[in-house]
Order: structure tokens, then sequence, then C-alpha cells
């Protein structure tokens, strides 16, 4: 594997396994035949241990969203395990230096997920938080407490003044919810009662937008993260008053430096299993069926 000029080539230690893997190899987004994974850790010959910020954009003159440092909503994209060969490989070609992010001092195979389900999670939790009508104090509806809402729950127990609840159909994942500082944790049969301030729902199913959007406050805010093709009715009088419906895609370069340094700061909980890249497959089915009760990293050794 060569790298042309600003390329470069890592070797891999770890890569996490995402949902959005799944996606790929069923054809639902991006391209087949591909090497996956996004969620990826390695060793550089320069910086040594390194993160891999995947979403890269197109880089063109005139691109406004990469110009903006917004690359991971850029039109003609190339992701990493998406697009481009990702990480499930020993070797992996990475297109600009500055995608490789030093992990000082953080353990690779722990933080591996922060690439993808921690970055999207700390992005979704921020824009709930801008987005919320300001002055109130904030009761947040998290909807799936996978590993994505996990990371969720940690983040918004950093944010004075929030009460926490989350809700899922696994009561393993409510558990791990619970021991990460969640206040309330629901079966989506329990869900009602005080509309929310914001709601995150990091499933995206029918049923799951359609409880985020009658349980959220007027004037409140649903970030819609998860890709299990759910959809509302928009219109006036269809919606709470003045609430605001928002897209949450990834994370920026820049959110990512943020992440790594609030995860140097303030230590992470990171509930992973490790599985040898050789049992790619397993960690698939694993994550299908719902059993992993928070992330799967594949190890290379």
């Amino acid at each position: 594997m060569a790298a042309g000029p600003d390329q470069t080539v890592i070797d891999v230690l770890g890569c996490g396994v995402c949902h959005s893997d799944l996606h790929v190899a069923d054809g639902s987004i991006g391209r087949t035949p591909i090497v996956l994974g996004h969620e990826v850790v390695g060793l550089d010959a320069r910086l040594g241990p390194v993160m891999v910020y995947a979403p890269w954009g197109c880089r063109r003159p005139g691109c406004l969203q990469c110009a903006a440092g917004q690359e991971m909503i850029c039109a003609d994209s190339h992701e990493a395990g998406i697009v481009d060969d990702g990480g499930y490989a020993d070797k992996m070609l990475v297109p600009h230096r500055e995608y490789l992010v030093p992990l000082e001092g953080l353990d690779p195979l722990e933080v591996a997920p922060l690439a993808c389900g921690g970055l999207t999670a700390f992005r979704a939790v921020r824009r709930a938080m801008t987005l919320r009508e300001a002055g109130r104090s904030s009761r947040v509806l998290v909807i799936g407490a996978g590993g994505l809402g996990q990371y969720a729950v940690q983040f918004l127990r950093r944010t004075p003044g929030v009460h926490i609840t989350v809700v899922d159909t696994l009561p393993a994942r409510l558990s791990v919810a619970r021991e990460l500082g969640a206040d309330t944790t629901l079966t989506p049969e329990e869900v009602g009662g005080a509309p929310y301030d914001a709601v995150v729902d990091f499933v995206g199913a029918e049923a799951t937008l359609g409880a985020a959007v009658a349980n959220v406050q007027r004037g409140g805010v649903v970030v819609l993260v998860g890709m299990f093709g759910g959809s509302v009715p928009f219109g006036l009088g269809r919606l709470p008053s003045e609430v605001s419906l928002t897209t949450s895609i990834w994370g920026s370069l820049a959110d990512l430096h943020d992440l790594l340094g609030m995860a140097r700061r303030e230590p992470l909980r990171h509930v992973v299993e490790h599985l040898p890249l050789s049992e790619a497959n397993r960690a698939h089915e694993l994550l299908r069926s719902g059993a992993s009760r928070g992330r799967i990293v594949l190890t290379t050794s």
C-alpha cells in the first residue's frame, strides 16, 4: 500500500463496529465491495497512537461545507469504510495527515468507539443543548441505550441542571444507562407524562420518532440520529408549537479534538467488548441481535 502526497498509511490497532457497518454490508448506504470500518485507531510513524477522523470531505475549492470545517455533511464526502476503504484491515490509507488525531495517553482499544459512536453522540448532545429554548431547566429524553446512547448519558451528566431519562427495550442496556448516570430509565410503554425540553433519538424508527415528537415540549428540540427510516408528518398543528426538528450527522474534526480533550480531562466509561478481526462476522451478528451491551472493537493482534 503506497501513500501519495499528504497521504499516509497507518498500522491499524483496532476498529470499532458500528450499526453503519451493517447498513453498508446490507447495501443501504455506501458502496460494495469495500473494506468496512470507520472507528479506527492505529500507529502512525510520526505521531504514535492516533485516531482517524473518518468523514472525509471533498476539499474542493468552493465547497462551503468543507471550507467551514463541516466535512461530515459535504455532498461529495468520502467516508472511510462507507465510500473509501476503512479499518477492518492491518493497514489503512488516510488521505490527509490532519485526519490523524494523537491519542496522547488514551488507550486506543478502549477509545476506538469515540471515532463515531462517541463523536456522533457528542455532536447530537451539543446540538440539543444549543437549540433547546434558553433559560429553562432541561429535561432530556434519550431514546436508545446502545453504544451511542451510553455516551450521550455521560455527556449530558457533565451538563449542569439536566435531568436525564433513557428509554430502551432491553433491560440490560437500561441497567448500564443507570450505572452511567441516567436519572430515570423506562421501557417504551412507560414513556409519557410531562414533556421533555429535548429528545435525542438514536434509533430513528417510525415508533421512536413518533414517541420523540409526542413527548417534546413546546419550544423544545428533537434531534434525530438513528438511521432506521422513521418519519413524522410536518405542518402547523401537527407538532408542538415552535418545536425544532433537526438531524445530527457524525461530527466535525474540531468536535473530535474537543471530545478527546474531554476524555483526557474527565475519563469516560467505555462499555467495550474486544474481538479479533477474524471474528468480524460474529461481531456483526452480536450487533444485529442486540446481544452486545455496548460497543465492539475488532483487534488486529
